[in-house]
């Protein structure tokens, strides 16, 4: 078993497992070809039950990291009672659904990620389709001929689906997980329209799933059934965590991080900021989501748009039109159609 975690000598996303609270472990789990390498699955247990929050996706890498974490509790997979998943991406809920199959442990998940589950759960459903729709209204056709060269190479047809549904759909509210230690279910959509993260008043602790990330901002409404406005959903969530007493952070990508008051200023700051900055790319002569996410810097290392890998880029060109269309409903921007792409113009009180 490790020591008490000390995020200062080793690099969050090594493997192992990583007290971090009396009864609370840290687990990374890798993910396949992704910029965020890692995951946080996050155990909870009393030394008789067990209850992970998220679960990891489902490669067999993570499965045995995994397993080899558990041992480290002198608990196996199978001991598992529940994973209460915090959003129903890939990286969170597909390792859970592979091994409810083979233990039957249960699954929970936020009541309103069903409509996109059942989207992604569709027979013959086109890999993110959804999201090819809505490159096509950022006049983003570079970026969706990108995507469809990069995955006919390795798309998904034969990839074993794990979209199924939970065995409970999680509201907000107080409940008990292990004896003595209650979690708060709070709904916080933005990220997904059903992400939910998950409050332990008594020892101070904050699970933020991708809601609120030490690093990074979180992609904005990159699911199969995305919100009308998922920039404005997203403020007010991380407001809603701002006027909930300050935690010690546990986020699912990352390492824990002392407040979560903290990086929600920064998170509020940063949005600001980028609808300023989205907003004058189109003063300047954008007309599209696309062209603005072109005149934009992406990452923490300022890259350009067509620098990005094409997953990334269509990431890019959702978020500046999650901006755009929050500036619309300010008021401050003007929308016109033009063969199923999104025009925006100034509006009567930019």
């Amino acid at each position: 078993m490790e020591p008490l975690e000390d995020e200062t000598s080793r690099h969050w996303t090594e493997p192992g497992i990583y007290a971090v609270a009396p009864g609370v472990y840290r687990i990374p789990l890798p993910l396949p070809n992704d910029a965020l390498r890692a995951v946080n699955v996050y155990a909870l247990t009393d030394g008789d039950s067990l209850v992970l929050i998220d679960s990891g996706w489902a490669i067999d890498t993570a499965h045995a990291q995994l397993e080899t974490a558990l041992a480290g509790l002198g608990a196996g997979l199978g001991d598992v009672g529940q994973f209460l998943v915090t959003h129903v991406h890939r990286d969170h809920y597909t390792l859970a659904v592979a091994l409810r199959r083979k233990f039957g442990v249960r699954i929970a998940l936020g009541k309103l990620e069903e409509p996109s589950l059942k989207l992604a759960s569709e027979p013959g459903t086109p890999a993110m389709h959804r999201q090819v729709r809505l490159l096509h209204r950022a006049g983003a056709q570079p970026v969706i001929t990108e995507l469809e060269r990069v995955f006919a190479e390795r798309l998904p047809d034969t990839e074993e689906s794990f979209w199924e549904a939970p065995d409970e759909w999680l509201t907000p509210g107080t409940r008990t997980v292990l004896p003595g230690r209650e979690l708060d279910v709070v709904h916080t959509p933005g990220h997904t329209t059903g992400h939910v993260v998950f409050a332990d008043g008594a020892a101070n602790l904050l699970f933020s799933g991708d809601h609120v990330l030490p690093h990074i901002t979180p992609s904005i409404g990159f699911e199969a059934a995305p919100a009308e406005l998922p920039l404005r959903d997203y403020l007010g969530s991380l407001r809603l965590v701002r006027e909930m007493p300050d935690m010690r952070m546990l986020p699912a990508h990352g390492p824990v991080s002392p407040s979560v008051h903290a990086r929600v200023d920064e998170l509020l700051d940063h949005h600001r900021q980028r609808l300023d900055e989205i907003g004058e790319t189109i003063a300047q002569g954008a007309q599209t989501a696309y062209e603005s996410a072109l005149r934009l810097t992406w990452t923490r290392r300022a890259h350009a748009l067509t620098a990005l890998d094409p997953f990334n880029q269509m990431l890019a060109v959702l978020e500046s039109g999650a901006h755009l269309d929050l500036l619309v409903f300010q008021g401050k921007l003007a929308t016109t159609d033009v063969e199923g792409v999104r025009h925006y113009t100034l509006g009567t009180s930019a």
